[in-house]
């Protein structure tokens, strides 16, 4: 099912700003971006559904047959951490925002083929958590310790001492040439 993509205000003015450069570089990923424009609605922020991927949501989707692959969808190519983000001036990444969780779109990729997402999750939604209050909690990750600096540890900064030697080495160094 394919549904009228759904853009925040903010959303919205990042794609007008995003087009106006694509259109003046004559990228053909302008097309796209006039499309989505034009079949949107503009929805307020505080009033968009938590089921909406808005730019920095976290989706789980699916590319036609593949696994699900969960993306944050992001303004900027180095934007989070190296691989988990989605940046929004890709086929997908533009594809996806405003999709609700269900939806399906076809996507024209750059060889002329076709593949088909589906968005099967918004698993986080920044307008929807400021309603709520933040992020969902997640149990915090199990540390150990593999490495213990011992006594000889000085704080980063501190003027450190020049050792010519080990205790055990008998070795005079060089000022006993």
């Amino acid at each position: 099912m394919t549904a009228t993509p759904l853009l925040t205000e903010r959303d919205f003015a990042i794609l007008e700003a995003m087009l106006k450069r694509r259109r003046a570089l004559g990228d053909p990923l302008a097309e796209v971006i006039e499309r989505k424009l034009a079949e949107a609605k503009v929805v307020p922020a505080s009033e968009i559904e938590g089921g909406i991927a808005t730019l920095n949501s976290r989706v789980a989707f699916r590319v036609d047959s593949l696994p699900v692959e969960e993306r944050t969808l992001v303004n900027r190519e180095g934007e989070g951490a190296v691989g988990l983000g989605l940046p929004i001036h890709t086929r997908r990444g533009l594809a996806i925002l405003g999709m609700a969780e269900g939806a399906t779109v076809v996507v024209e990729r750059r060889d002329g083929g076709t593949e088909t997402l589906v968005l099967e999750k918004v698993l986080y939604q920044p307008e929807a958590a400021s309603r709520t209050g933040g992020a969902p909690a997640r149990p915090r990750p199990f540390l150990t310790l593999v490495h213990d600096a011992g006594n000889d540890c000085q704080p980063l900064g501190a003027p450190r001492k020049i050792r010519q030697g080990w205790p055990q080495d008998d070795d005079p160094g060089p000022s006993a040439a």
